[in-house]
């Protein structure tokens, strides 16, 4: 089988509605990649179900991520863009990693411990699982990169460990071992209301993130009321150090600049925050509102939505297939 020499496969959950961290993290790389990779975009619903879902809201908020993608500049002609349960190779894939899979190396994940807190005997087995199920949806198109933020380096670690352990243990060369590719000044987005916690749609404050649904005026008066720290903006880098609002709102404006951050501090040195947030707001409405207005333009197209994610499946299908039978056919499944 002929291995893929340049090939991406990356994926945003369709469990709530996308903010600004999810837009930075992970959508706005995956435009830049679409130039210089083959590549496979996925609504990843499967995962999103490790937790619970009302099914009409995760079915809305599944072609809300396609809406996503296609609004922010992916283009559906050039890419894959697809639902991972339309296509279930993924998930039959998972079930032979998690006979590969050790469960010590599952018991290692930090995220699962982050998530399941001291109610880890109550979560579903899932949640759990879900970096075999990450490994398979990456391994089932035998893609060389992938796309991660600082909090999915660890199920990438386990990804490349599967991988070796199953070529190892049938003497074969089949799965690749993917490298990573981080990207930008702003892979973790924090919250608005304190810098030290991940930009979530599950904090209670709605003045924690900004979304993608947000109106302009919502996205000015959220950063407005943004906190910061009494200090004007640090004369350098350093400056930074322990003033993790600061460095949250440098890097979102860096990231949505596509500049570095030494570069905003530059130019921004000892200026008062209100300057600083009045031109972070303008910069972010001149890039998230378009967005916001074709999201909501093909919202009202479903029949074109769906009509894009079934040529992406029919594609990953052609795609996965192969690489499932080859796989059971080492493992020495009947066909």
């Amino acid at each position: 089988m002929e291995k893929p020499t340049n090939r991406i496969l990356s994926g945003v959950q369709p469990s709530g509605d996308l903010h600004l961290g999810n837009y930075l993290g992970a959508i706005k790389n995956f435009v830049s990649l679409q130039k210089d990779y083959e590549c496979f975009f996925c609504v990843v619903d499967l995962h999103a179900i490790t937790v619970w879902q009302e099914p009409k809201v995760l079915a809305s908020k599944t072609r809300e991520v396609t809406a996503a993608f296609i609004a922010s500049g992916i283009d559906p002609n050039k890419n894959n863009i697809f639902v991972q349960s339309q296509v279930p190779q993924h998930a039959q894939l998972a079930w032979l990693f998690n006979c590969v899979a050790r469960m010590g190396w599952l018991n290692r994940m930090t995220q699962f411990k982050d998530k399941a807190g001291k109610n880890s005997e109550n979560v579903s087995v899932g949640l759990f699982s879900y970096p075999t199920l990450m490994a398979a949806d990456i391994l089932i198109y035998l893609a060389t990169h992938v796309p991660v933020g600082d909090d999915q380096k660890q199920h990438l670690e386990l990804t490349r460990d599967i991988a070796q352990k199953f070529n190892n243990d049938f003497k074969v060369d089949l799965f690749p071992i993917p490298e990573p590719l981080i990207f930008g000044e702003a892979t973790r987005v924090m919250s608005l209301r304190d810098g030290s916690k991940k930009m979530s749609k599950s904090d209670p404050s709605d003045y924690s993130r900004i979304m993608l649904t947000d109106t302009a005026e919502n996205i000015i008066q959220k950063i407005k009321k943004a906190k910061t720290d009494p200090q004007p903006l640090p004369q350098n880098i350093d400056g930074l150090s322990s003033r993790p609002e600061a460095e949250n709102l440098i890097s979102i404006f860096a990231s949505l600049q596509d500049v570095s951050i030494e570069k905003v501090i530059s130019e921004y040195s000892g200026k008062e925050f209100s300057i600083f947030k009045k031109d972070l707001a303008d910069l972010a409405v001149s890039k998230l509102e378009p967005i916001t207005v074709e999201m909501n333009k093909l919202m009202n197209d479903i029949s074109y939505i769906d009509s894009v994610l079934s040529i992406g499946k029919e594609k990953a299908k052609q795609v996965a297939e192969p690489v499932l039978a080859k796989t059971k056919e080492i493992i020495g499944f009947l066909s």
